[in-house]
């Protein structure tokens, strides 16, 4: 007996719809989840059980451009409960490894990284998550506000507000970034600064 999923679409037309979805946003999907996890096993993961629920939900599956943030949709809700299995897994872990993560993350340059860039990076991993959510977005995805505001489930005008205040603490991150970087003045002879 066909399951009731399948009942609305020929299996070999429902097969098709599927593979255009995943030739279609496959590569993608899989950015997303790579710019999000640690290891490139995490965001194989991630990307299987997101085309996992596409293939389950096909009918759910909006057409078009649509289909793609619907699926950055799901992505996001899978690695939400990936990273709170993680936080769980990581609760076992003593406080002061976790402290040293995060410390690190926010002190270390990735490898490679000098100078202004590493300015930027330090920048960015010291703002909320959610902020470097919606930065991500914009950034590495290049969406636009109503596109951000399906993937998270809210207004554009939220994600107006959200984006106008993430760039604002971004700003402010960066400026001490680049302060704390400046050489201090040095003192010359007859008292005058160089």
């Amino acid at each position: 007996m066909p399951s009731p999923l399948e009942d609305s679409h020929p299996p070999d037309e429902r097969r098709r719809r599927f593979e255009e979805i995943y030739a279609a946003n496959r590569a993608r999907i899989l950015g997303y989840a790579l710019r999000r996890t640690a290891d490139p096993q995490d965001a194989a993961d991630v990307l299987a059980e997101t085309f996992l629920t596409a293939w389950r939900r096909l009918d759910d599956v909006p057409s078009g451009a649509q289909a793609r943030l619907w699926l950055y949709g799901v992505a996001r809700r899978i690695l939400a409960n990936h990273h709170r299995g993680e936080r769980r897994r990581s609760a076992l872990a003593a406080d002061l490894g976790s402290r040293l993560r995060t410390d690190l993350a926010v002190v270390a340059a990735p490898e490679g990284v000098t100078g202004d860039l590493a300015d930027v990076a330090a920048a960015f991993r010291s703002l909320p998550e959610p902020d470097r959510e919606l930065l991500s977005l914009v950034g590495w995805e290049g969406l636009d506000h109503g596109e951000i505001a399906t993937v998270l489930g809210c207004s554009r005008n939220a994600v107006r507000i959200r984006l106008h205040r993430a760039r604002r603490r971004f700003a402010r991150a960066l400026e001490r970034a680049e302060a704390g970087a400046r050489p201090l003045p040095t003192a010359v002879p007859n008292g005058e600064r160089a």
